[in-house]
């Protein structure tokens, strides 16, 4: 659980230097599991030391997976599919809804008993969008409020191999079949309305795992081989995106951030922020691990309001809370649709967002299913609450970035779930 912190935040004169952002956070999560999962040893190196991550590493080390901590690499002696220990205790997955949505696939057809529990937030967020798939495939899987609420209780054994039309496009619901999928027998394949990140199907492919990704979907034929790897994880988009947004609303800034992931499935936020008018110039393209990586070369920018919604929503649905500070400070109206998935997140980002920036005065009305935000070019000091969620935190921070006094935030502990040295960072760009 996060230190209850209070933070400060100062307007800036400009943010100027290069900065490496910490590992991507969904493609640790993965490569943690799959080195686990392999035959052999991997090397991953760069990987997100946040709490979420850790909750996952801490649940295979449960489950007899030997770690070796190196400092800036970890050595993990993967147990094979069939390798791994029933857990003596109940897994703790913290805050990490990753952690929980893709252990449940894995889990649900291993050969023993789980439960899978984390901390208040986590409990509260709804289960059912994998566990109805999952139970489809013939797992037993027991939960709160009917099955749809963690701790989940999972009796794992043999599973078959089908196919999944999921109501939403999330890739944890995908990973979590795929991840099922792959360790029985035949092809499961899963469609989706959108398109979804797709770290699992590039990495699963990276450890050798037969993975196929076509338009709507992917499917997985099992049972699968995974062979270990060394990992390279590339900077997070998600991290990335706060300084960005921070360079690109405070006058006199220039900043180059180095080696982020800019895999397409993930980088709408750099093709909203482009839409707006912002300054963002991907150099040095290259591969690392089978994912795409660039460096970030933002300065501030004159932004204009635009409309997103389709296609472009899952691709920056992590996003979305500091491209409405982004909003703030465009000419013009910015209307946010197609994301009602904001609602079940860490916190209901719809209300979250709306609260914050209206206590600073931005001018921000909730959607249902978004947000319309009407550019006012400037914000007012005061003091809002992230409300427990690290991306609240951290945008309000970005905010104060250009605002036009301090900005007081409650609770801003929480950024260690995805972004331990974000405070730090903060502080050297802007000396």
């Amino acid at each position: 659980m996060h230190q209850l912190e209070n933070r400060t935040i100062f307007p800036s004169q400009g943010l100027r230097g290069e900065i490496v952002v910490p590992g991507d956070k969904s493609i640790s999560h993965r490569a943690i599991m799959f080195a686990a999962l392999a035959e052999g040893s991997s090397l991953v190196r760069g990987l997100l030391r946040g709490e979420d991550c850790l909750s996952t590493l801490a649940a295979f080390q449960q489950m007899g997976v030997q770690v070796e901590d190196r400092g800036e690499e970890l050595l993990i002696e993967g147990r094979g599919l069939r390798g791994l220990q029933e857990p003596g205790d109940v897994i703790d997955c913290g805050n990490s809804g990753t952690t929980m949505r893709l252990m449940s696939g894995i889990l649900a057809a291993q050969p023993f008993f789980s439960v899978l529990s984390g901390d208040k937030y986590l409990r509260r967020r709804p289960m059912a969008r994998i566990i109805k798939p999952l139970v489809g495939m013939g797992a037993q899987i027991s939960g709160r409020e009917h099955g749809t609420k963690a701790p989940l209780a999972i009796q794992g054994g043999m599973l078959r191999a089908g196919e999944y039309h999921s109501p939403v496009a999330s890739a944890q619901v995908k990973s979590a079949v795929l991840l099922a999928g792959m360790q029985v027998e035949g092809v499961t394949r899963v469609l989706e309305p959108h398109l979804s990140r797709d770290h699992s199907e590039r990495m699963l492919r990276y450890f050798g795992v037969d993975v196929q990704s076509f338009a709507g979907g992917a499917s997985v034929c099992g049972p699968a081989n995974l062979q270990g790897r060394d990992v390279d994880v590339p900077g997070d988009i998600s991290s990335a995106a706060f300084f960005l947004v921070a360079a690109l609303i405070t006058p006199g800034s220039e900043l180059l951030l180095k080696n982020v992931g800019v895999n397409p499935t993930r980088s709408g936020i750099i093709d909203i922020l482009q839409q707006m008018g912002g300054s963002i110039e991907l150099l040095n393209k290259r591969e690392l691990s089978g994912e795409p990586v660039a460096d970030l070369l933002v300065r501030h920018s004159a932004l204009r309001g635009i409309e997103i919604g389709g296609d472009l929503v899952p691709r920056a649905i992590d996003e979305f809370p500091v491209v409405s500070v982004a909003a703030v400070f465009a000419e013009g109206e910015t209307l946010i649709r197609d994301a009602k998935e904001l609602r079940v997140k860490e916190t209901d980002r719809i209300a979250a967002v709306c609260d914050t920036l209206g206590k600073i005065g931005g001018q921000v009305e909730p959607l249902e299913d978004g947000m319309r935000i009407v550019g006012t070019g400037r914000l007012q000091g005061g003091r809002v609450n992230s409300f427990g969620d690290h991306r609240i935190a951290m945008s309000m921070a970005v905010a104060a970035q250009a605002a036009g006094a301090e900005i007081k935030i409650e609770d801003t502990g929480c950024t260690t779930t995805s972004f331990p040295n974000f405070w730090d960072l903060l502080a050297q760009v802007n000396d």
